[in-house]
Parts: C-alpha cells; structure tokens; sequence
C-alpha cells in the first residue's frame, strides 16, 4: 500500500491537516500521501486554523483543495474519509473503490463511532482538537502499514 488519500468534505480543514500530518510521519517511507474532498472547491486554500494548527507543529502547508474524482481515485490504493458519510458519497459515485474506501477510525480499529468532528468555521480550539483526534488515529495507521509492510 503506497498511495494513501485522505478525504473530507471540503479538503481545507481535516483532509489536509491528516495529508501534511501523516505526510510529516511517514516521511522517507517511500509512501504518497494526496487529500481530496467530496465537495471541495478546486483551488481552495485550506483554512486558516487549520495552516496555524499546522505550523504549530512545525509543518508549512501550501495546501490547495481538490474535489475528488476519477483520477484521484484510481490513483490511490488507500481511501481514508473522515466520516461514515464521506465513505458513503465516494461509494456512491465510484462503487468499484469498495475494497479499499474505509474511515480512517474504521481502518484502524477505533470502535464505536467513527466520525472526526468537522472543526470549519469554528476556533482554533477545535483545530487544534481535531488535529490530535487525526494524529491519535495516524499513528495507529503508521504502526498498521509499518507492519504490513515488514510482513
């Protein structure tokens, strides 16, 4: 598994703060890592928070937001949403991907419910917050494609 696409809604808040987070993690693992979003606006920046909860952690995002789409999806061999709700819209549009679309709280084993909250247009507080929900989640999904990749 080398190509990893991290998906929300609008791909300025959660997609890309888990591209640039895992991106930062993984770095030298030989692993691509892209984000997309549903509904996004190609071109979008990501948010603000969301670029300070970032460089709060010493990572610079020039992040510009993608929809996804065919090539996007063909192009990944891992499809990590946000929510139940994101995997269910991608299942719609593109019900070949089933095999690899899952949440990412899904793919890593988190029982119960697997939404991360979606932070836009709330404050910094809740970037931050959702940061450590993506990054508590990260790192089980580092230590996952680490072992099966040694295996």
């Amino acid at each position: 598994m080398k190509r990893i696409l991290f998906v929300c809604t609008g791909n300025t808040c959660r997609s890309p703060m888990a591209e640039a987070l895992f991106r930062t993690k993984a770095k030298g693992q030989g692993w691509e890592i892209r984000s997309a979003g549903v509904a996004a606006f190609d071109g979008q920046p990501a948010s603000r928070h969301a670029v300070d909860v970032l460089r709060e952690r010493g990572i610079e995002s020039e992040h510009q937001a993608s929809r996804i789409n065919d090539e996007l999806v063909d192009w990944s061999d891992l499809i990590l949403t946000m929510t139940h709700n994101h995997k269910q819209a991608i299942l719609a549009y593109y019900p070949a991907a089933r095999s690899k679309v899952y949440t990412l709280r899904e793919f890593v084993g988190v029982e119960g419910y697997g939404d991360i909250a979606d932070p836009f247009g709330g404050a910094l507080e809740d970037y931050r917050r959702c940061a450590v929900e993506i990054e508590e989640s990260l790192d089980m999904l580092y230590e996952q494609l680490a072992q099966n990749r040694d295996s």
